[in-house]
């Protein structure tokens, strides 16, 4: 089977108790996209640490069409999800997390909440254009949602009702994930499993050491 025409689908969702198929779902129930892949990650938007996306990257060859249900699944941020889209459709390098991930190029990028598609070609400069200013627009959004939470903290914090956010993890799993530590196992994979990040992971093993 040649890779002209293959869909491969991405999806991103930012805990371990959100689920992903509702990403994609409607296309999929639907029967209007019969994906040959799809990668999904479980992380937040904010971090660096998304393996499923750099082996969607490596993954996808010329021809074939990236698909996501929208860009805030597929960037961090304007910046990030330019240089994706840059790599997929003209091939070359692109940063994912501490990976520098090579893609071979020639795909399409598909975006199903914009309906946005973009193949790389000079002629679809208005369709970029109108990538940039939604980006710039889904960056706007999010930064006056983390506004709005530091004002709602620090007037909980002047009323003495802020208690703080929960634990990322149990006393168990603290004492778990630190053992595991310091029995040499990797702590990429140990991010993974527990859906922390790996700076978490760091700490708790530091705590565990430095009680």
């Amino acid at each position: 089977m040649t890779s002209a025409g293959r869909l491969i689908g991405y999806r991103r969702v930012s805990s371990a108790d959100q689920n992903a198929d509702r990403q994609l779902e409607d296309l999929i129930s639907s029967g209007a996209i019969d994906f040959n892949e799809v990668f999904t990650d479980k992380a937040s938007g904010k971090s660096t640490d998304r393996p499923k996306l750099a082996e969607a990257l490596r993954y996808v060859r010329p021809g074939e069409t990236l698909v996501v249900h929208s860009m805030d699944r597929l960037g961090r941020n304007l910046r990030d999800l330019d240089a994706i889209v840059e790599a997929l459709t003209k091939g070359g390098e692109v940063q994912v997390g501490a990976e520098a991930v090579h893609c071979k190029g020639g795909a399409r990028v598909r975006f199903v909440k914009e309906n946005l598609t973009f193949t790389g070609d000079a002629g679809d400069w208005r369709d970029r254009l109108l990538f940039q200013m939604l980006g710039a627009i889904a960056e706007m959004e999010r930064e006056m949602i983390r506004e709005r939470q530091r004002e709602g903290i620090t007037l909980a914090k002047a009323k003495g009702v802020y208690k703080g956010g929960k634990p990322k993890l149990t006393a168990n799993q603290t004492v778990e994930v630190a053992r595991r530590v310091a029995a040499g196992e990797s702590v990429a994979s140990l991010a993974r499993e527990f859906h922390v990040s790996r700076q978490t992971v760091y700490r708790y093993a530091a705590q565990a050491k430095n009680p």
